[in-house]
């Protein structure tokens, strides 16, 4: 929704308040046509804007692991349902997650080394695929924990991948495979690299993008 507030200014103002609202504060009497104008040619501005808010709120809201809260796995959303049960301690049935209300109080804890399993398991299958299917080698596969680092590959062809990527989209882990397996061959992110990522990716832009406006909801656990 859109707010306009009209005052004897000069200039058309923007901005996003903590409701998720776009206020304009425009002229007294510039047609809304123009204003309308202003809002298309700044749209991204304003989808930045929303993120960032977005963000904000996020970070405000940690997990509390209750009952409905939901949990993130290859880009879905699945709710938590609490188990009178001690054992197991957490379980992901594929579609809930399941913590027993014994252990509620280590629900970080319990989380984290659960994604780690399931990304250990999927990240290796998924590198090995995507390495054979693009004709790529690497030397191993490390987990790594990292928060904003998706991916790297060292010299010897080691590639790392944080675990935090399980939350994430399968296009959108694919892509972080496939830019590494690329570093494979291409050390730095010349041209000559970026072609080759669109050789096996054409539409890596997008993804790299949502992964850009997106990474902080991999970062919530």
């Amino acid at each position: 929704m859109t707010r306009i507030i009209r005052s004897r200014r000069r200039t058309v103002g923007l901005e996003i308040n903590e409701e998720g609202q776009l206020v304009v504060r425009a002229p007294l009497y510039l047609p809304e046509s123009e204003i309308k104008a202003v809002i298309r040619r700044h749209q991204r501005w304003i989808e930045n804007k929303l993120v960032e808010l977005e963000q904000r709120r996020q970070k405000k809201r940690p997990k509390s692991f209750v009952a409905g809260e939901k949990y993130l796995y290859l880009g879905q959303e699945f709710p938590l349902i609490l188990s009178p049960r001690p054992k197991p301690a957490l379980a992901f049935t594929g579609r809930a997650f399941i913590l027993s209300g014994v252990y509620q109080n280590r629900g970080k804890e319990l989380f984290q080394k659960l994604y780690q399993r399931m990304a250990r398991a999927y990240l290796r299958r998924r590198l090995e695929q995507l390495a054979r299917l693009n004709g790529f080698k690497f030397k191993k596969f490390r987990l790594s924990s990292a928060r904003t680092r998706w991916g790297s590959c060292s010299a010897k062809g080691t590639i790392s991948l944080t675990w935090r990527l399980v939350l994430a989209p399968p296009e959108i882990i694919d892509y972080v495979i496939i830019h590494e397996l690329a570093h494979t061959r291409e050390k730095n992110h010349s041209r000559v690299f970026w072609n080759l990522v669109a050789e096996h990716l054409p539409d890596f832009r997008q993804r790299r993008c949502w992964l850009k406006q997106n990474g902080f909801r991999l970062n919530i656990i």
